[in-house]
């Protein structure tokens, strides 16, 4: 019996800068990722999430379940600004994680430097 592709969810597992962004993906740790990501404390993770797609608390729930290690969370939304939905900002600080919205080029850039300085940040980087 021939065997198929096996498809997993994409991890890496540590703390990495972004190198660099677009093309509709990441690279990062020597590796490349399509489409978009979250960088956590426990690793970056691919992101079924794209600029056509709502921003619910439902797809920030990986962060959520994060949350103790997380004090700023980037949000790259894309090429344009999104305000984050009042439900998702509320639950984000219910769990004590400032959350910024911005450009995905900035929220790389911004992560990068907050990773350098060993701060506890996240980020949501929705590809562009």
């Amino acid at each position: 019996m021939a065997k198929g592709i096996e498809i997993r969810e994409a991890h890496f597992p540590g703390r990495a800068p972004v190198d660099t962004y677009g093309n509709g993906g990441f690279r990062f740790a020597d590796m490349s990722h399509r489409g978009s990501i979250l960088c956590l404390p426990s690793g970056i993770y691919g992101w079924d999430m794209d600029m056509s797609k709502a921003l619910s608390v439902e797809s920030f729930q990986r962060v959520l379940d994060e949350a103790d290690d997380i004090e700023v969370l980037l949000v790259g939304t894309g090429t344009e600004l999104r305000r984050l939905p009042p439900e998702l900002k509320n639950a984000l600080k219910a769990r004590g994680i400032s959350s910024d919205p911005m450009s995905t080029g900035a929220a790389v850039r911004t992560f990068n430097i907050m990773l350098a300085e060993s701060r506890a940040v996240a980020a949501a980087l929705i590809a562009v």
